[in-house]
């Protein structure tokens, strides 16, 4: 790291954090704190959801496995564009959930189902989230200690410290600092502006890139598997494990059933000024989203490129020696690409990416941060209180949760080592909880016969097959246990004796079949204890149920015209078809239209490539031909088309927002407690 690199790096920190003690002064309720008053525009929600994925182990996790599968499964994904962009456009489950007026989705589950029901959710997420989490900042702090060749250990009052934990320390109070100050209000305008500073870095990594390695060379890399791996030909690339064609369709299977279900960012989702405002955001996130896949594709390719290909093979020696010296097999293989990228890149582009992935990290951790101690709060201390929280309390509380979370996630991250790919573990933490609530939610929102019954059914079953999978594959992985540990040795090795040294499934195919398991039992169930249909008008706040706005908000609205044009009254049969409604606009139109068509055009391409593949094989040639224009080319375009697009969109966004917060007047009422009818 060059001054140059520092300067990239420590600039865009200082903004953000001065930003985030200006807003500070707007939080002036608990709805406040935990949804931005629910003011928030389609462009500041697009942004800021979108940098929260943009952290070092999301992009670690994402290197993982194009580094096992090269390009092929982005192939193999296009099978799920028609069936993604009708359920973005629709607003599947993320509409319906906005008209509830919940704050969390435990809240919705006590209007739902039952306040019993609302607890045990609350504990059943909480958990799952905290597991889930809790290797994040370990990751992310191991990648600058690789990617900024510290040493691995630094020497505290005479005591050794991993030099990762020490870092986690620095960055989890700079986290906590932004969650505490405003909330979720915070967070977002600083995410926002973080995702416009990172637009701009991801357009001088791609074209610093492009300038440092040709097509050649990176074909070279991805043509020398061996047959049945491939990393470019996805019809010759069934022999690789984990992620394959089975995978993304899993994948897809469980996206559609986990639908809004997971909670890391449960604010966002209650944050909008409408819930059309907030369907608008889940499309508009689908273009920008395209930024940073070209980024990650090209960084990922350039350090295979780098690390494998002859002509570097002088100047990545030094990083092979690096890769060869880090003794967990684990660690070894999530850093084997940020090692790389600390060499290969030159001063100005290595301070831009620091800059990218720690802002990032800020923005992925402290969503964490807020989410999980916001479900603690709502949906475990709220109901069992007999008596509500003051809104001092309250706030006190929620703030003291957020800290408590970040203390969680510290020491586990500092002790546990999972034995798994970040996207698998990720994949069965997350089924702990969605592994039921998926059939919980949809079967909620849009059938009016699910009963509490079905639900405790599917939740208590997917939890408990959750965990035993990862306890099993925890055990089976363990290579020694002492002390009271020992008694797992027996049972380690008759798994071993039964299924070699591979454990039979992967977390994808134990989440995978654990919802299939769920949705039978919540179905089932239901339609042998319902006794009466549930009043779906009541809770989305339709019909004889609907309510007014005050009238200087609705005002408000009006004058700096939220929401775009008026929307003509007709919607085209083959519009409802894919989702619009008479809430669309025409510029609301043209984008949901256009993202519909970009998406077809990707999956006929599919369709088209694939039948012809099965008569006639196209040569290695051709698909290096298609990669470099469908992997390289024109998510290199749209990366630059969405730069400049996002920044307009997110900078307009935040002003408004800063013009509703001053004529926002918080209701104390409004912190989450289900009022019954």
């Amino acid at each position: 790291m060059q001054l140059l690199d520092w300067i990239l790096l420590i600039l865009p920190l200082l903004i953000v954090l001065a930003v985030g003690f200006y807003t500070a002064q707007f939080v002036k309720g608990v709805a406040d704190f935990l949804s931005a008053g629910r003011l928030a525009g389609r462009y500041l929600l697009a942004v800021a959801q979108g940098e929260m994925q943009a952290g070092a182990v999301t992009f670690v996790a994402a290197f993982e496995v194009i580094s096992r599968s090269g390009v092929t499964l982005t192939w193999w994904g296009w099978i799920n564009n028609p069936f993604w962009v009708i359920v973005g456009i629709s607003g599947f489950v993320f509409y319906r959930f906005r008209e509830t007026r919940a704050m969390t989705l435990a809240q919705f589950f006590e209007i739902r189902y039952s306040k019993k029901f609302r607890f045990f959710c609350g504990i059943v997420g909480f958990v799952s989230g905290l597991l889930n989490f809790g290797i994040i900042p370990a990751i992310g702090a191991r990648f600058f200690v690789y990617f900024l060749h510290l040493p691995t250990e630094v020497h505290f009052l005479g005591w050794p410290v991993p030099t990762h934990v020490a870092l986690m320390a620095v960055f989890m109070v700079v986290t906590l600092t932004i969650t505490l100050l405003g909330g979720l209000i915070t967070m977002m305008i600083t995410n926002c502006i973080e995702g416009i500073i990172s637009q701009i870095f991801y357009l001088l990594l791609i074209f610093g890139l492009l300038s440092m390695f040709n097509w050649s060379e990176i074909n070279t890399v991805l043509t020398s598997p061996p047959p049945g791996h491939s990393l470019l030909n996805p019809f010759d690339s069934m022999g690789l494990k984990d992620f394959n064609l089975w995978y993304v369709l899993m994948g897809m299977f469980l996206g559609l059933f986990g639908t809004g279900a997971w909670q890391f960012s449960g604010g966002y989702r209650t944050a909008a000024i409408s819930a059309h405002e907030s369907r608008m955001g889940n499309i508009l996130s689908g273009w920008r989203g395209a930024g940073k896949a070209a980024v990650v594709t090209l960084l990922a390719l350039c350090a295979m490129t780098f690390l494998q290909h002859a002509d570097f093979s002088v100047q990545s020696a030094a990083a092979q020696a690096d890769i060869q010296s880090i003794t967990n097999s684990s660690v070894q293989t999530q850093m084997r690409i940020p090692v790389a990228l600390s060499y290969l890149l030159p001063v100005g582009l290595k301070g831009a990416l620091c800059a990218i992935l720690l802002m990032g990290l800020f923005s992925g951790d402290s969503t964490h941060l807020h989410s999980w101690a916001g479900i603690f709060v709502q949906d475990i201390l709220v109901p069992l209180r007999k008596k509500p929280f003051t809104a001092k309390q309250h706030m006190l509380i929620l703030r003291l949760s957020v800290i408590g979370v970040a203390l969680f996630a510290f020491f586990f991250g500092a002790f546990f080592n999972p034995a798994d790919y970040i996207v698998m573990w990720w994949a069965i933490t997350t089924s702990v909880y969605v592994g039921g609530a998926g059939a919980v939610i949809i079967g909620g929102l849009y059938w009016k016969k699910g009963t509490a019954a079905g639900a405790w059914a599917a939740m208590v079953t997917g939890s408990l097959l959750s965990v035993a999978g990862i306890v099993a594959r925890q055990i089976f992985y363990t290579d020694e246990f002492s002390g009271v540990f020992s008694v797992f040795s027996p049972l380690r090795d008759q798994m071993h004796r039964m299924f070699g040294t591979d454990f039979p499934l992967n977390f994808m195919q134990m989440s995978f079949f654990t919802a299939l398991i769920t949705i039978g039992l919540y179905v089932v169930i239901s339609l042998l204890t319902c006794r009466g249909n549930f009043n779906m008008d009541r809770m989305l706040h339709r019909g004889e149920y609907a309510d007014k706005q005050p009238e200087e908000i609705a005002a408000a609205k009006a004058e700096i015209k939220v929401g775009g044009a008026p929307a003509p009254k007709k919607v085209s049969w083959w519009g409802k078809v894919i989702g619009l409604d008479d809430q669309f606009s025409k510029g609301d139109k043209w984008i949901a239209v256009g993202l519909f068509w970009w998406n077809m055009v990707w999956f006929i391409i599919f369709a088209i490539g694939s039948l012809w593949n099965i008569f006639a094989p196209w040569p290695v040639s051709s698909w290096s031909m298609f990669w470099h224009i469908a992997a390289i080319g024109l998510p290199v375009f749209i990366s630059v088309v969405t730069a400049v697009w996002f920044t307009w969109g997110g900078v307009r966004d935040i002003k408004r927002l800063f013009q509703l917060l001053r004529i926002h007047r918080a209701d104390e009422r409004d912190d989450g407690t289900v009022i019954k009818p």
